[in-house]
């Protein structure tokens, strides 16, 4: 992570994001712009958590770990999202692991000056509720989805929500055998039926899987399968 002492450049994503009357003067003295390079660590799980992000440039991976040491894919999120939100508020250690999937560029500030400087602030208190409720939304639309969608709906959905396409370039993750029970989890089915389903979209040419590994061929096919219904 490299710190980017540019004044002229923060204000300029603190514009870009309408997001001035939210970071005053005052807390703007203690914001960084923060670097990360692609694969790094923004956060870790379990850790304590002392800085809150806002992410105004480039993409980030939301994963956590299961107690087999497997990791699981939850999203990738673009700008623009705030990480360390609902730790702040809560006063809790770090939720998710959060890494760079790209070359990244995020607001920092730590907790102390949000305390000190903007407890009672009554623009940041909205920016925070705001984005904290749309997470919340979306974790319950996530409960939905899985009661209410076919396996098959809720597998492409997962499969895009952790892809990604950059120009004419389908970037994905690659899932191997071992997590395939979580994944089954996390979209609430059984392994076998995860499997009989994986079957099917390899056999219509959506996937491809190789080896233990899962690969998107058919992403437009994918999107007519989920509809809107993403994981994202």
């Amino acid at each position: 992570m490299e710190e980017i002492q540019h004044p002229q450049q923060m204000m300029q994503y603190l514009k870009q994001y309408q997001l001035e009357a939210v970071f005053h003067e005052h807390l703007r003295a203690h914001m960084t712009l923060c670097h990360f390079e692609t694969c790094e660590l923004i956060c870790r799980e379990g850790e304590a958590s002392e800085y809150l992000y806002v992410l105004v440039e480039g993409k980030i991976k939301i994963f956590t770990t299961s107690p087999q040491d497997k990791t699981l894919v939850l999203c990738f999120k673009t700008p623009l999202e705030v990480v360390g939100d609902i730790e702040y508020v809560r006063e809790s250690n770090i939720v998710n692991t959060v890494q760079a999937v790209s070359p990244v560029v995020m607001l920092r500030i730590h907790y102390r000056w949000l305390t000190e400087l903007a407890s009672d602030y009554a623009p940041l208190l909205q920016f925070l509720l705001k984005i904290i409720s749309h997470k919340f939304y979306i974790d319950s639309n996530f409960s939905n989805f899985n009661l209410m969608y076919p396996v098959e709906i809720r597998l492409a959905s997962y499969l895009l929500s952790i892809s990604t396409d950059e120009g004419n370039t389908v970037l994905h993750e690659e899932l191997d055998a071992f997590n395939l029970t979580d994944i089954a989890n996390l979209i609430g089915t059984s392994y076998r039926h995860l499997n009989r389903v994986i079957q099917k979209l390899c056999a219509d040419g959506y996937i491809e899987r190789h080896q233990g590994l899962i690969r998107i061929k058919n992403r437009a096919g994918l999107r007519n399968i989920a509809g809107h219904n993403i994981y994202e």
